[in-house]
């Protein structure tokens, strides 16, 4: 589900940055920074792009507390499951462009386009941005969601560490939270039927003598 999360973030960034760039030249890209830079090889991050990694999760801990059961008033039955794990992903956005002033401009057009649309639902993308690249498999994917991107400051420490653990130099970049993914796998415990009904009947014990 995360692969499918970003995958539509991926395609509504592109579809935003193909009004500045060259038809037909794709502009974003998933991948992971620490694999390092392509140069004429196959392995590592391509060059000239907006590249999105996930470099940290964090549990969303006010929504911990949740029910185990889901009540359905038309059956009269509950269903028991595990309540989903709502989580929370540090998107770190990198300008890979080779040319400064157009890792500027890329980056400052990505900073845009999660100012004016900061919050991604079903509802409010694009069809095709769903179902392009889309994992094969129905569970992987996402039926519905609501996506809320906060930009994040570090400070220079929390930047020095974070380029550090990825082993390369730094580049053009910003960092977003992306939330809120519930991650929930689609199997239920058990079901039982719902008390309709609570009978009294109460009587007098006769005394003992």
């Amino acid at each position: 589900m995360l692969s499918h999360a970003l995958t539509i973030v991926m395609n509504e960034l592109e579809r935003h940055l193909a009004i500045f760039g060259p038809p037909g030249s794709p502009q974003v890209e998933l991948g992971n920074v620490a694999e390092g830079f392509r140069n004429g090889g196959s392995a590592g991050v391509p060059r000239d792009r907006i590249d999105l990694s996930v470099v940290n999760i964090k549990e969303e801990k006010t929504l911990k507390n949740m029910p185990n059961f889901v009540r359905n008033d038309v059956t009269l039955k509950a269903t028991y499951e595990n309540p989903p794990v709502f989580l929370n992903f540090q998107v770190l956005v990198v300008a890979t462009h080779i040319n400064y002033l157009n890792a500027l401009l890329a980056l400052s057009r990505t900073i845009r386009f999660f100012q004016f649309k900061n919050v991604l639902t079903q509802d409010s993308v694009d069809p095709a941005s769903i179902t392009k690249n889309q994992p094969l498999n129905r569970l992987d994917r996402l039926e519905t969601f609501k996506l809320i991107f906060e930009l994040y400051s570090p400070t220079m420490e929390e930047v020095n560490h974070l380029w550090g653990t990825l082993g390369g130099k730094q580049y053009p970049f910003v960092l977003y939270i992306m939330r809120m993914l519930d991650l929930k796998f689609q199997t239920t415990d058990g079901e039982c039927s719902l008390v309709s009904e609570v009978v009294s009947n109460f009587a007098h014990k006769t005394a003992v003598r």
